[in-house]
């Protein structure tokens, strides 16, 4: 019985690699866009925690200590120096997020466009050999029609 042969099985691997390429960098670009959204909800909760140091540091119902609430004042502000930048560098992670997403998708398209054509030329092949199939069952049965039968 003959097989099927797909001439182009060397391209379909080629996108398929291409793809998983995508899928791993899609992952590590996730993985990047977590990290930095973990660190922001970290450093507010530190924000929040030294707010909460600075109010307690002026408002303790005896005399306010200057000095403490002044280095909590500046603490806030480096965290939330932090903070912001953390937040540039998340809307970067983004962007190469969405970039990533959109090579995947492409490579996707690609390998598809691929298994699509490898899907009808099968199609095709299986339609020539039903074809011959049929056609070697007909010239058997020609053949044993055209034979004389033998009576004993």
């Amino acid at each position: 019985m003959a097989r099927f042969v797909f001439q182009l099985r060397s391209v379909l691997r080629q996108r398929e690699a291409v793809e998983r390429r995508c899928m791993a960098e899609v992952a590590r670009q996730e993985s990047e866009r977590a990290a930095l959204e973990e660190s922001i909800r970290t450093i507010q909760s530190d924000i929040g925690a030294a707010r909460d140091d600075w109010r307690s540091s002026l408002g303790g119902g005896g005399p306010a200590d200057l000095r403490s609430a002044r280095l909590s004042a500046v603490g806030s502000l480096h965290l939330i120096a932090r903070a912001q930048h953390q937040v540039l560098k998340l809307a970067g992670a983004h962007r190469r997020l969405d970039k990533a997403r959109g090579e995947l998708a492409e490579a996707a398209a690609r390998r598809r466009a691929v298994e699509l054509l490898r899907d009808r030329q099968y199609e095709a092949w299986k339609k020539a050999q039903d074809k011959l199939d049929e056609a070697a069952i007909d010239e058997i049965a020609v053949s044993a029609a055209a034979r004389p039968e033998d009576h004993p």
